[in-house]
């Protein structure tokens, strides 16, 4: 059974430490963070399957975590914390797309059966994939490289090969260059040009053969995306 791994940002010691104690009990992996800044890269940049986000963080809102993270990955399950009397905010995290909330205080015990209930109906993290075919050919990322049905062959960079397996896991989906920026060269956003992207795409088209741009489409205003049938 694969571990599933849990983000709580929580400015709170105490409550983060509690929080972090149960997971931790429970078979979880836990990251934490103890500031909104903080909890915004982490939350634009690691890999995890729920987010735990209070609402009230220094440096940045959780609901401006929130909405970030809602624009990455549409379906990444998160449940936001917030206290009595944040009815407004509450209500403002649900409709932002937020998957659940817990009012402090909570109890441990209702905390775990929230997690488990959001972690059971949600979908199950992209996983990596051997090898995937496409139109003229077969992309091994075991062997870091694309043979094509004439035999020839094209060797794959490490980081051609994580961004194609990025692009992969998320087939048909656009995928902007700032979400890649942050889940696969691992920067934060304006770090680095979003225009190594797009060199990095179209050295991947080239070895694909891909000069219609059928296989990695450029989708107006959004991104690439691979396109698997």
């Amino acid at each position: 059974m694969v571990t599933k791994q849990i983000l709580v940002v929580e400015d709170d010691f105490a409550i983060r430490q509690g929080i972090v104690d149960a997971l931790e009990f429970e078979g979880y992996e836990v990251l934490e963070a103890d500031r909104g800044d903080t909890g915004m890269e982490m939350a634009l940049s690691y890999e995890y399957d729920l987010l735990l986000l209070d609402l009230v963080l220094p440096e940045h809102s959780g609901l401006e975590i929130l909405q970030e993270v809602r624009s990455a990955n549409s379906t990444q399950p998160v449940i936001i914390l917030t206290a009595r009397g944040e009815e407004n905010d509450r209500v403002q995290g649900l409709r932002l797309g937020a998957d659940d909330y817990v009012v402090k205080p909570f109890s441990i015990k209702e905390l775990l059966a929230r997690i488990d209930a959001v972690l059971r109906r949600s979908p199950e993290r992209p996983k990596k994939r051997q090898t995937v075919a496409f139109d003229g050919g077969v992309i091994d990322f075991s062997k870091c490289e694309i043979r094509f049905a004439d035999e020839e062959k094209a060797s794959l960079s490490e980081r051609e090969v994580a961004l194609l397996q990025y692009l992969v896991c998320h087939a048909n989906r656009a995928i902007s260059r700032e979400e890649i920026l942050t889940r696969v060269w691992k920067f934060s956003p304006g770090e680095v040009e979003t225009r190594t992207i797009d060199m990095h795409i179209a050295r991947l088209r080239e070895k694909l053969r891909d000069s219609s741009s059928t296989i990695i489409s450029t989708v107006r205003g959004k991104g690439y995306m691979f396109g698997e049938k």
